[in-house]
């Protein structure tokens, strides 16, 4: 089976952080920092988007557990599944989070869970650094996955956001100084729109970057919330 193209990149990444800092910090270095805060952004946005106790929740791309340690602290009783790519993370994130969630190293373009086992599906951080092609096939999968009306929520770059500019920027100078960096990928809402009607979905919402759900923080990335249609 073919590997993904940042497979061995994220792993020495990831390697390398907790080489140098103590363990704590490097796996939350390896999600981009802040890890309680931004685990309890993307918590309220599950909230918003429908998420309830008892459900079951698939989280792709779920790194160190920053939004499984969120789950965890919120006293909801869930059926969770998250996966990953680096066995380091998917081992830190266990220690943070309830005893009966599930972690699993998956790092094939498809979704380890039943047919329409899933209430709420998400992948934050996640398609931003992979070619459309491989969002496209995710989503296929997560449709595949989530119950008839379940919800899918994923975040995204967009050139619209005035605030995503500078990660382009900072992509470009790094290119520019031969300086190899993960991919940044942008999806703009029209190319969203046209993927979920093709794969039968419903654009429940779309939330702005600077947008705080729930009293919170915002996330930063933009978010979009699909139901399975």
């Amino acid at each position: 089976m073919a590997q993904f193209h940042f497979v061995e990149d994220y792993e020495r990444f990831v390697d390398n952080l907790v080489k140098q800092y103590p363990i704590d910090e490097a796996m939350a270095r390896a999600v981009g920092g802040s890890y309680d805060d931004v685990g309890e952004m993307e918590l309220n946005i599950l909230r918003h988007a429908g998420l309830k106790d008892g459900m079951a929740v698939f989280d792709l791309g779920c790194g160190s557990g920053r939004l499984a340690s969120a789950l965890g602290r919120s006293g909801m009783d869930l059926d969770y599944l998250g996966t990953d790519i680096v066995q380091a993370l998917l081992d830190y994130a266990k220690t943070k989070s309830p005893e009966h969630y599930r972690f699993i190293k998956h790092a094939a373009l498809s979704i380890p869970a039943e047919n329409s086992s899933v209430d709420v599906a998400c992948a934050f951080s996640v398609f931003t650094h992979l070619l459309h092609h491989e969002t496209y096939q995710y989503l296929e999968a997560m449709r595949h996955a989530v119950k008839p009306g379940g919800r899918v929520v994923f975040s995204f770059l967009e050139f619209a956001d005035a605030g995503h500019w500078s990660i382009f920027e900072h992509t470009i100078h790094h290119q520019r100084m031969d300086v190899q960096t993960p991919l940044n990928s942008f999806i703009e809402r029209s190319v969203i729109d046209a993927w979920a009607q093709r794969i039968g979905f419903r654009v429940v919402e779309y939330i702005n970057g600077n947008v705080g759900i729930g009293g919170g923080a915002p996330l930063g990335q933009s978010t979009a919330i699909l139901e399975r249609i």
